[in-house]
C-alpha cells in the first residue's frame, strides 16, 4: 500500500508503484466489512467443502459447551492452559482460533515459509487434511490451529504443552490480527489512527463465529488501550480511495488466494493503472523470491511487471512522461 501511496503523494520524485497485495480499497474503509472473512473461507472451501462444514460446525459445539458453561471441558479438548470463566475468554478463544485460519489462507504458499509465522507447503491443504482426520470436531480444529501455533511455542524445553490464548493472540483494532511483540503495538497504533479495518465474522457469510469489529468497537478499544479517536474517511481523504483514474503508473498484483485481494483492485482502470491477477497465488507471492514449486502464474506476473517497471525508467531517462 505504501508504495501506492507515494506514487499519488510524491509522483515528482516517485515514477512508479508496484503495489502487490495491497487492499488499499478496504482500507480506507470502502467495501463490505464481511468480504474479508468470507474470502479466508473462499480459500478453504476451494480445497473442500467439507473442511469448511467442519469448522463451523466445531465452532457451534464450542458455543454449545460455552452456553452450558462446561468450561473446562472446552479448556481439556482445546488443550488450553486455563479454562475460560467468562463471555471475555470465550471471545478471545474465538479471536485466537480465528486467527490461525486467517494465517493459513494468507500465506497458502506451495513451500514451507518462516514469514510472519513458520507454517509448511500449502498450509490449507495440510489444514483441511487435519481437520477432516478426526471425528470428534473439537479435537481436530485444536490440531488444526497447532500448525500454526505449535511451530511457534516455547514452553521449557520447546514441547508444545498447552494453548496461552492470552499470549498466543493479541486481540487489537485489526481484527484479521496485529501479531506479536513491539510491531504488534505499533500496527494497533496506526489501525486506530489512519487504517480502517473494522471487518467482522458472522458464520453465515463465513465460517467462524460472530464477531462484530464496528466503528464504535475501533472507537472504544482505541480511546481505552491509546488515548486516540479513530478518524474514519482519512485515508479515503488523504489517498484518493477509489477515485485512483487520474493517477498513473501503478501495478496493482493480486493472488487468488489472498483474503486481502478483494480489498485492492482487480481490474486495470486504464493503461497506466494495471492490474495484475495471479491465479494460485497468496499474499504479495510475486514479491518473493523465486522458488521450485513456483505456479507458472506468478513466474508470468513477475515477468509482467518487470517488464512495465523497465518501460516506466525507460520513459523518464528519455524524459516521455
Amino acid at each position: 500500500m505504501l508504495s501506492v501511496y507515494m506514487r499519488l503523494k510524491y509522483p515528482n520524485i516517485v515514477t512508479g508503484a508496484l503495489a502487490a497485495s495491497a487492499p488499499i480499497l478496504s482500507t480506507a474503509g470502502l467495501g463490505d466489512p464481511k468480504q474479508f472473512f468470507h474470502d479466508v473461507t473462499a480459500d478453504f472451501e476451494s480445497y473442500s467443502s467439507d473442511c469448511v462444514n467442519s469448522v463451523r460446525n466445531a465452532f457451534l459445539q464450542i458455543e454449545e459447551l460455552a452456553k452450558r458453561q462446561e468450561y473446562q471441558k472446552i479448556r481439556d479438548e482445546l488443550s488450553l492452559c486455563r479454562a475460560p470463566s467468562s463471555d471475555k475468554d470465550i471471545h478471545q478463544l474465538y479471536g485466537f482460533l480465528r486467527n490461525a485460519f486467517t494465517l493459513m489462507a494468507m500465506l497458502d504458499y506451495p513451500y514451507s515459509v518462516s514469514f510472519i509465522q513458520e507454517l509448511p507447503a500449502n498450509p490449507v491443504k495440510v489444514a483441511c487434511e487435519t481437520m477432516l482426520n478426526k471425528t470428534d470436531l473439537v479435537k481436530a480444529l485444536r490440531d488444526t490451529v497447532g500448525i500454526v501455533y505449535n511451530l511457534t511455542a516455547s514452553v521449557g524445553s520447546g514441547k508444545f504443552t498447552c494453548y496461552d490464548i492470552y499470549t498466543l493472540y493479541v486481540e487489537c483494532a485489526d481484527p484479521t490480527g496485529c501479531g506479536l511483540g513491539f510491531d504488534s503495538l505499533a500496527w494497533d497504533y496506526q489501525a486506530c489512527t489512519e487504517v480502517d479495518l473494522c471487518y467482522e465474522s458472522n458464520g453465515v457469510t463465513d465460517m467462524f463465529p460472530f464477531l462484530p469489529f464496528t466503528e464504535q468497537d475501533r472507537e472504544k478499544h482505541c480511546m481505552e488501550k491509546w488515548g486516540v479517536v479513530p478518524r474514519p474517511g482519512w485515508l479515503k481523504t488523504q489517498f484518493w480511495g477509489d477515485a485512483l483514474t487520474s493517477a498513473t503508473n501503478i501495478i496493482f498484483s493480486n493472488g487468488d488466494l489472498d483474503p486481502w485481494a478483494n480489498g485492492g483492485v482487480r481490474k486495470s482502470l486504464s493503461p497506466s493503472l494495471i492490474a495484475i491477477n495471479i491465479a494460485d497465488g497468496a499474499h504479495h507471492l510475486d514479491l518473493r523470491g523465486s522458488n521450485p514449486a513456483d505456479p507458472a502464474s506468478v513466474i508470468n506476473a513477475r515477468k509482467m511487471e518487470s517488464k512495465i517497471i523497465a518501460e516506466w525508467v525507460k520513459k523518464k531517462e528519455t524524459n516521455v512522461f
